[in-house]
């Protein structure tokens, strides 16, 4: 165990990432209806890995996300793009929303749409490009 590191900040840790983690997709399922979105659900969630790093160890952070940031990064960036390509295939504007209502037992309609997707890219690719830099800093 570090000396840096303290058995308050560990504990704290242990019990608020997760925390952040729930409330970043939180913040990214209401962002296309309310503030939020992909942007702020993933400092959200970088800041959860950010408090893994200075809480126990780069390793550990890394450990747990299990996938390179930069991965990450690459995958938000793809998956924002594609989600463009439905209003192009349809005639309209790149970037255009389309949405399907999907109606559920108990007169329930959840309603799925292109820009949930590109919030979704731009999550990941925040967690991924914040957390290349944490962890590249954190690593010096």
């Amino acid at each position: 165990m570090s000396t840096l590191t303290s058995i308050i900040l560990r504990t704290a840790v242990r019990w608020i990432s997760p925390l952040l983690l729930l409330f970043s997709v939180f913040l990214l399922l209401r962002g296309h209806h309310e503030p939020g979105g992909g942007f702020s659900g993933g400092l959200i969630a970088a800041t959860g890995f950010a408090l893994l790093t200075f809480g126990y160890s780069v390793r550990t952070a890394q450990r747990v996300l299990r996938i390179e940031p930069l991965s990450l990064t690459a995958c938000g960036l793809v998956l924002a793009l594609l989600s463009g390509l439905p209003s192009l295939l349809t005639g309209q504007p790149f970037l255009t929303g389309l949405w399907i209502d999907i109606s559920l037992p108990g007169n329930v309609v959840l309603e799925l749409g292109t820009p949930l997707l590109f919030d979704v890219g731009v999550y990941l690719a925040v967690i991924g490009a914040t957390l290349t830099m944490l962890f590249e800093f954190a690593e010096e």
